[in-house]
């Protein structure tokens, strides 16, 4: 297991945020982005952060820190995920709110970007205190989010059960009459719950897919290709689902445990069995032999799908990386001074904001058949998942062919024009 130092957990997030502006700030140069929308678009609309009170299972008061970021809603109500994390502060859930307003805008949904969460380890705390911890600050975000307003989501560390005690309890603070048309608050609900079939599977089927446009841009069969996977949780785990149907082999997993690696390739099924019957954790899995974590990035392999925290590829460890495709599946995973090195390198990456829009793509039809009382089969969520993503693989590559720029500078002039279109379009109150 890596253990960063507090001073190294705060590098971290600093350069998240360092990052974002990095990215924003060359494709607006690229662009000529018009001066007054860059100051508001460098800008977040809002910042919450509360305080709580919750008392543990022991009788003790335990006081938490939340966050909200609300970056842009030019295009619509905020959207974003909400993690339970140590390294959540307001400097993370700005860069991570920032990501969120161009992944939506690429992916041409009716959303603006917002992102937060709740500074600790979840692993501490029983499913008890988890969601009196939940509906606390739920309650305590107020009207704050709301199905038109700013809609959170799963993100790191949460998953379906903390959207329904969400879901519960920001519906018990409306009328009767009132409660049942704020279903829509969140998505990534459980089905009973209003949830979406797919929705579970949407971010690592979104990684999947934009693997697979990219090799058949590239006319390279997926059958028998190498991959490794950083982070074994719902992403990483669909994304590896998805790969192995295709044909290709993980021969190595990292997570926040430990590293394996099985030059044969270690079976997806077999090790979600293994971790669910172990909290969570990879280690020990019999079908596979423990490895150096400080080594995991260097391994022989054809794809890389970094699908846990941000930061993890840096200046350090890019010269390393033999993949020849990065498959972002989490948020801000390649620093700046990485990417300089890979893309030198040849190494193509598919950036967070177009290769994990999945998951928000799939909220959104979540959001739908909230809003509009309909239940969408499971067939029909994933063939509508595929023409939105396929819509957005097929402008980015466009754009970064005819500018002869990398993917992640074209996802984000995409995203920026479509924003600018609207304030020019609109003009800016008063």
């Amino acid at each position: 297991m890596i253990v960063k130092t507090p001073e190294q957990k705060k590098a971290v997030k600093q350069g998240m945020l360092s990052n974002v502006m990095r990215q924003f700030d060359n494709a607006a140069d690229i662009i000529g982005l018009n001066s007054n929308i860059r100051k508001i678009l460098e800008v977040t609309n809002n910042e919450l952060v509360v305080h709580f009170p919750v008392r543990m299972d022991d009788g003790e008061v335990e006081i938490f820190t939340g966050y909200r970021v609300q970056h842009n809603n030019s295009l619509g109500p905020y959207k974003g995920g909400l993690r339970y994390h140590p390294t959540v502060d307001i400097d993370a859930a700005r860069a991570l709110a920032m990501w969120m307003t161009w992944k939506t805008s690429l992916a041409g949904l009716p959303y603006g970007g917002a992102k937060g969460g709740i500074q600790l380890d979840p692993t501490k705390y029983s499913d008890e205190e988890l969601q009196r911890i939940t509906r606390r600050f739920t309650y305590a975000l107020g009207d704050n989010i709301g199905p038109e307003l700013d809609i959170p989501a799963p993100d790191v560390n949460t998953n379906p059960q903390t959207m329904a005690w969400i879901l519960d309890t920001y519906m018990s603070t409306k009328s009767p009459a009132e409660r049942s048309t704020n279903m829509h608050v969140v998505t990534g609900k459980p089905i009973g719950a209003g949830g979406s079939q797919g929705r579970d599977r949407a971010t690592g089927y979104g990684v999947f897919l934009n693997i697979k446009f990219w090799a058949e841009h590239k006319n390279i069969n997926l059958k028998d290709k190498r991959f490794i996977v950083q982070g074994f949780g719902n992403v990483g785990f669909w994304a590896a689902y998805f790969l192995e149907k295709e044909g290709a082999s993980m021969v190595a997993v990292q997570d926040a445990y430990g590293s394996i690696i099985n030059e044969e390739g270690i079976s997806v099924d077999d090790l979600l069995a293994y971790t669910k019957a172990n909290k969570g954790s990879i280690m020990g899995f019999a079908g596979a032999e423990t490895l150096d974590s400080s080594g995991f990035f260097g391994l022989d392999c054809d794809i890389c799908i970094p699908a846990a925290l941000g930061n993890v590829i840096t200046a350090a460890n890019a010269s390393k990386i033999k993949a020849y495709l990065i498959a972002e599946g989490a948020n801000g995973p390649t620093d700046v001074e990485a990417e300089a090195i890979l893309l030198k390198r040849g190494v193509t990456i598919l950036p967070d904001i177009l290769c994990n829009s999945g998951g928000v793509i799939g909220s959104y039809f979540e959001w739908l058949q909230n809003r509009n009382g309909e239940i969408w089969q499971l067939d029909e969520v994933l063939e509508k998942l595929e023409k939105k993503l396929r819509e957005s693989f097929t402008k980015v590559m466009e754009t970064s062919v005819k500018r002869e720029i990398d993917m992640r500078t074209a996802a984000f002039i995409i995203a920026i024009e479509r924003l600018e279109e609207t304030y020019v379009q609109r003009g800016i109150f008063p």
